[in-house]
């Protein structure tokens, strides 16, 4: 109704011009670009919002495969964990041949993690409470707040901590007034 108010509104205003208008005559060629331009409008508007939903849409589920595996990936920790432990053992026997199976597992767990996008928190430098849990400090001639040593390798997946590395920070030395 507001259209045909306006397409009144711009049409000739004598009552002669109306009738040629109304019976097929001349078409208000104003009214018609101005119609035109409004569904051109909408269109692009509509366009604009399209192109939105379908890179919302793609972020979304490149969001979703990253997690889809991170259950997985927190399960296959603890075995690397064991294998790393197996080879420390292994280091300190003769037994040569299991070290080098044991190695060859634990490295090929390390690439498919790797491929996965799991990778080790750096423990080397400062504690970093994001990345980093404490499981106590200990005087040593090391930085305070530094940490001194790794009870337990922390993995990301992305920019995601699946499990914060376990470490041990140093504290201020005790001082030798006795």
């Amino acid at each position: 109704m507001a259209d045909e108010q306006l397409t009144r509104d711009e049409t000739p205003e004598t009552q002669s011009e109306q009738e040629q208008t109304e019976e097929g005559g001349d078409v208000d060629v104003a009214a018609l670009k101005a119609e035109r331009d409004e569904l051109f409008d909408r269109l692009q508007r509509l366009a604009a919002e399209f192109d939105n939903f379908r890179k919302r849409s793609v972020r979304e589920q490149a969001a979703l495969s990253q997690r889809a595996n991170e259950r997985l990936v927190k399960e296959l920790l603890p075995i690397l964990d064991d294998l790393g432990r197996a080879l420390d053992a292994a280091a300190e026997h003769e037994e040569a041949k299991l070290e080098e199976g044991v190695r060859l597992v634990h490295r090929a767990l390390a690439e498919v993690l790797a491929k996965e996008g799991v990778a080790e928190i750096a423990t080397d430098g400062r504690f970093d409470p994001h990345v980093h849990e404490a499981l106590l400090t200990q005087p040593s001639d090391a930085e305070e707040g530094s940490v001194i040593e790794v009870v337990q390798k922390g993995y990301v997946l992305g920019d995601r901590v699946l499990r914060p590395a376990r470490v041990v920070v140093a504290a201020t030395p005790p001082s030798d007034e006795a």
